[in-house]
């Protein structure tokens, strides 16, 4: 009998780094060397924080998938993945966003969808991010609709932080993708 792929297997799935890019150490780039078929969004500069330019990278990406993907985002790039979703109104199946990067840090939670977000999403969340505060995150993962995800005291969830693979993230996207699959097959 023929062994069933996973669903990271069967859908598009889109990298979203945050600012500086994720290095060759990073959990998105080892996802990313593990499944050759997850896709990268490219900045053009990884150090400026310009929100609706990386959103329209985000949403060209999204256009050059056979079907709306599965974002796993990390950073900024969450905010970015929000936007796109939001100004330039893409579909995707889902967003995992990972230690988002605090939208009043940059003046931008008004650019920001305000209410449950058109798809199902994750937001993972550590107590000791040195980018939101723990209870903020909380809040946004109420104001946006997303199920709240705590790592417990994981910094940044980095290398820096000591999350090179990151298995317990990459279970639960894992996880995330199965909970998707059916519906987007429904929906073929």
């Amino acid at each position: 009998m023929a062994q069933r792929s996973s669903a990271l297997e069967r859908l598009p799935v889109l990298v979203v780094p945050g600012l500086d890019d994720s290095g060759p150490g990073h959990w998105q780039t080892r996802w990313q060397q593990r499944h050759r078929q997850f896709r990268r969004v490219v900045q053009p500069d990884w150090a400026t924080p310009d929100l609706n330019r990386w959103a329209a990278r985000v949403a060209t990406a999204i256009d050059g998938c056979a079907a709306p993907p599965l974002v796993v985002a990390h950073g900024f790039g969450c905010l970015a993945t929000l936007r796109a979703t939001f100004l330039f109104e893409r579909r995707i199946a889902g967003a995992m966003l990972v230690a988002p990067a605090d939208p009043d840090r940059f003046g931008v939670l008004g650019r920001l969808p305000s209410k449950p977000l058109p798809y199902p999403s994750l937001l993972v969340a550590s107590s000791d991010d040195p980018w939101l505060k723990f209870t903020k995150a909380g809040a946004l993962a109420t104001r946006w609709g997303a199920r709240f995800v705590p790592v417990g005291h994981a910094g940044h969830v980095d290398v820096e932080s000591g999350h090179g693979a990151w298995p317990e993230g990459h279970r639960a996207l894992t996880a995330f993708g199965e909970e998707l699959a059916p519906g987007l097959e429904a929906a073929a």
